[in-house]
C-alpha cells in the first residue's frame, strides 16, 4: 500500500502542517498490516504511539511529493518521518504555485506508483490542489480528516472536522485512490520509530496550457515570507491595535522573529488588513510554535483557528479577556508600549551578538 503525501515547504524545511500530514500518511500506509478495527490516525497505531507514529507496516510505504528542485528536497527530515521515496517535481513551466498543474503532477504520480491514497495538509493549498485532483480524476475529496481506519470490505471509515472542529462527522469512503486532507490540529507530528533512507526521484509532469492558466508567481519581496498556515511564528493583531497604522510595529516584530502577521475577524471587517491574514473559524487555522496575540479578545471563532499553536502569549489591557484563559503567558498592558519595548530588546540582544 502506497500513500502519496504532498509535502509543503517552509524555507528549506518541511512545514509543520506537512509533518502532521506525513505522520497521518505513515499510519495509513502501515494500516495494511494492522488488525481490522485499528485506527490509522489519532489513536495508537502500529508503532504504539499517538496517531500511529511507528514506521509503515509490511507492504505499506509513504512517498512524498515536493514541488521544487531535487537538490532542494529536505532528505534528512523526510527520512526521519519514514518517507521511502521523495518525488521532486521540476518544470521550467512551474515558477510558482499553480493549483491545477500541481494536481496534474499528483495525478500522474498517483497512477505511476499505484497509490491507495493521496494525502495533503488541510491548508489553503492542500485543499485547493486535492479539489483539483478530484475534478481531474472524478473522485471525491474528503477534507479535514481527524482519523481513518480500514474496513474489511475495503472502504475507509473516516472521522472529519466540521464547523472548525466543533462537530465530528463519521463518514465512509468507497473510492480509490482516497483523496484526503488532514485537519492541521488532528495529528501530532512525530518521527518514525525506525530511520528510512529516502530515495529522491526527479520528474517533469506533462502539463498543458490549461493547467497553467492560473499560477501565482512568488518572490521574497512580494510574498512576505512564510504563509500564515505554515509559519512557525505568528504575531496577531486585533481591535486593540487601533487601526491600519498600528500594524507597523507588529510587522517589525514578526520580521525580527522570522514570522508573519495574522489578524482577527474584526480587523478584516474594518478593512485594516486583507482577509488572507485572518486567523479563525472563517479564516486560516494555524499551528505555529508561537502565537503572540496582541489586542485580541479571543472570541470562540478566533480561538478555533489558533488553539493548535504550541505556545500562546497574549498582550492585552483586559485581564479578563477570554484569550487570557487560553494563553501560556499573558502580559497585561498596552501593546503600544509592550511591542516597541520587545522590539527594542530583541534589537539590543542581536546587536550585542555582532
Amino acid at each position: 500500500m502506497t500513500v502519496l503525501c504532498l509535502a509543503e515547504l517552509d524555507g528549506d524545511a518541511v512545514a509543520d502542517v506537512s509533518l502532521r500530514a506525513l505522520t497521518f500518511a505513515r499510519a495509513l500506509a502501515g494500516s495494511v498490516a494492522t488488525p481490522a478495527g485499528t485506527s490509522m490516525a489519532g489513536e495508537a497505531g502500529p508503532g504504539g504511539g499517538e496517531g500511529g507514529v511507528g514506521a509503515a507496516g509490511a507492504g505499506g510505504r509513504v512517498a512524498a511529493v515536493v514541488f521544487g528542485r531535487a537538490d532542494g528536497v529536505p532528505v534528512a527530515e523526510l527520512s526521519a518521518y519514514g518517507v521511502a521515496d521523495a518525488y521532486a517535481v521540476e518544470s521550467p513551466q512551474l515558477t510558482g504555485y499553480a493549483p491545477q498543474a500541481w494536481a496534474r503532477a499528483l495525478a500522474e504520480l498517483a497512477e505511476e506508483v499505484s497509490a491507495a491514497a493521496v494525502v495533503a495538509a488541510g491548508t489553503d493549498r492542500g485543499h485547493e490542489v486535492l479539489a483539483h485532483l478530484g475534478a481531474i480524476s472524478g473522485l471525491p475529496m474528503v477534507a479535514n480528516c481527524a482519523s481513518a481506519e480500514a474496513s474489511a470490505d475495503g472502504t475507509l471509515r473516516l472521522v472529519r472536522h466540521r464547523w472548525a472542529g466543533s462537530l465530528l462527522e463519521d463518514a465512509v469512503l468507497d473510492a480509490a485512490p482516497a483523496l484526503l486532507t488532514v485537519a492541521v490540529d488532528a495529528v501530532t507530528p512525530a518521527a518514525a520509530d525506525a530511520f528510512v533512507a529516502t530515495r529522491v526521484h526527479a520528474g517533469r509532469p506533462a502539463l498543458g496550457e490549461a493547467d497553467l492558466r492560473v499560477a501565482a508567481v512568488e518572490s521574497a519581496e512580494r510574498s512576505g515570507g512564510a504563509s500564515l498556515a505554515t509559519a512557525r511564528v505568528v504575531v496577531g493583531g486585533g481591535r486593540g491595535v487601533g487601526g491600519p497604522e498600528g500594524f507597523g510595529a507588529l510587522e517589525e516584530l514578526a520580521g525580527l522573529l522570522g514570522g508573519v502577521v495574522g489578524v482577527s475577524r474584526v480587523v478584516t471587517s474594518e478593512g485594516w488588513r486583507p482577509h488572507k491574514q485572518q486567523v479563525g473559524q472563517t479564516g486560516t487555522r494555524i499551528s505555529p510554535e508561537l502565537y503572540l496575540a496582541c489586542g485580541i479578545s479571543g472570541a470562540i471563532q478566533h480561538m478555533a483557528g489558533c488553539l493548535s499553536a504550541k505556545h500562546i502569549v497574549a498582550v492585552n489591557t483586559d485581564p479578563d479577556a477570554p484569550i487570557i484563559s487560553h494563553a501560556d503567558y499573558a502580559v497585561i498592558g498596552d501593546l503600544k508600549e509592550v511591542i516597541p519595548a520587545l522590539v527594542a530588546a530583541i534589537r539590543a540582544r542581536d546587536g550585542s551578538r555582532q
